[in-house]
């Protein structure tokens, strides 16, 4: 009998032992804390979507507020990149290196995550759930470590090419973009989904992240006679092109681009009422909206705001993009158990099924598999009419274009 306690005991040493040592063989995980890191440009030309990282911060508090995720705390590290590739490469080591994360998360930005991706692929770092649309990061052979958190700009595009080939067929249309992944993949989605008529419908105007305004641009833009204007984009530089055609009597059709499809980031800053008529695609409900006021999920995301984010702007849904970020951060590291390897985090990363948040918009949800790392493949468009967003239409997806 005393053979056999002696068996088990031993056993059990040896379990604690090999489960010790696991978890010190990866990096940043303790079996009281996994370390994750992210990166945002709180400063600089996008910091209104930098507030995106608040609302993740503020959720990983709630989720360690809860008693953590089986057993384990979140410690997330999150830094300033300013919408600098240089910086955003600096931090990207620095978390690697010095802080030995687990694996990055929510990192925000085209520029960023693609100065980044060489570094951490060759480190073996996942990059789970960027918050970027860039089509490059949906290639799962070049980048079999990382999952996008948006829908490609590419989908994304051509819904928008769609629905204005329908709404002013055969009418000119001008993008106004940001020059750099992010601008050039909506323009290419236009080019894909127009063909042989993009060059005698569309005109276009690019800018740097670093010019101080684009009215020059819109000005451009507005003397080429083109019924609508795309603005592909992030939030500053939005607001100021909706503001500008408004102060130069430019009636255009006016679509913006999701990441820049916020109240309080955009709509607000450029006017309200210069902003009547504006579209843009969604996968959210707007939590502002009174037509919510009932719904559960939007009551919750009330109150976690009111909780964790108090004296922040409603308005800006930069912090709900976060808040459901941390909602997909929770469900990745609950799917996981304890088995925290990295292997096994972008395993179930991509193994995401028919997920659907409480605050995503009806009839979208997450799906992602081992041939379709997009977190996201589903929008509805929705138009501004002054006071709220009146969505219309059906929920589109890839296969809606």
């Amino acid at each position: 009998m005393s053979i056999k306690v002696g068996f088990l005991a031993a056993c059990m040493v040896t379990s604690l032992i090999a489960t010790s040592a696991l978890a010190a063989d990866e990096p940043g995980v303790t079996p009281t804390e996994i370390k994750i890191g992210g990166i945002f440009p709180f400063s600089g030309p996008a910091s209104s979507i930098g507030l995106v990282g608040k609302g993740v911060m503020a959720y990983v508090q709630s989720i360690n507020d809860r008693g953590g995720i089986n057993g384990r705390r979140i410690n997330y590290i999150a830094m300033d990149d300013a919408y600098s590739p240089p910086k955003a490469v600096e931090h990207a080591r620095k978390l690697v290196e010095s802080d030995e994360v687990s694996f990055i998360f929510s990192q925000l930005g085209t520029p960023g995550n693609s100065a980044t991706a060489k570094y951490l692929k060759a480190k073996g770092v996942l990059s789970i759930a960027i918050v970027s649309g860039s089509s490059k990061f949906t290639d799962i052979a070049e980048y079999p470590l990382t999952t996008t958190g948006l829908v490609s700009y590419q989908t994304e595009g051509r819904i928008y090419a769609k629905y204005l080939d329908k709404a002013l067929p055969g009418a000119k249309y001008a993008i106004l973009f940001q020059n750099d992944d992010l601008g050039k993949d909506y323009v290419n989605a236009f080019k894909s989904f127009l063909k042989g008529d993009y060059e005698k419908r569309v005109v276009t105007a690019a800018y740097e992240v670093t010019e101080p305004t684009v009215d020059s641009q819109v000005v451009n833009l507005k003397s080429s006679g083109a019924e609508a204007l795309f603005i592909a984009g992030t939030p500053k530089f939005a607001a100021q092109a909706i503001r500008k055609a408004a102060e130069i009597g430019w009636k255009a059709n006016i679509i913006i681009n999701f990441p820049s499809g916020s109240i309080g980031g955009t709509l607000k800053p450029a006017g309200l009422e210069n902003s009547t008529g504006v579209i843009v695609g969604t996968i959210n409900k707007d939590p502002t909206d009174a037509r919510w006021n009932d719904d559960e999920g939007v009551r919750a995301f009330k109150a976690f705001f009111a909780k964790y984010l108090q004296g922040a702007d409603f308005e800006n849904t930069s912090y709900l993009t976060g808040y459901m970020q941390g909602m997909i951060l929770e469900g990745i590291l609950r799917q996981c158990g304890d088995d925290l390897s990295r292997k096994n985090i972008v395993k179930q990363a991509k193994s995401l099924s028919h997920l659907v948040l409480p605050t995503a918009f009806p009839g979208i949800e997450v799906n992602t598999s081992d041939s379709s790392n997009m977190i996201w493949g589903q929008m509805q468009l929705q138009r501004w009419n002054g006071s709220r967003w009146e969505p219309f239409g059906e929920v589109l997806d890839a296969s809606s274009e």
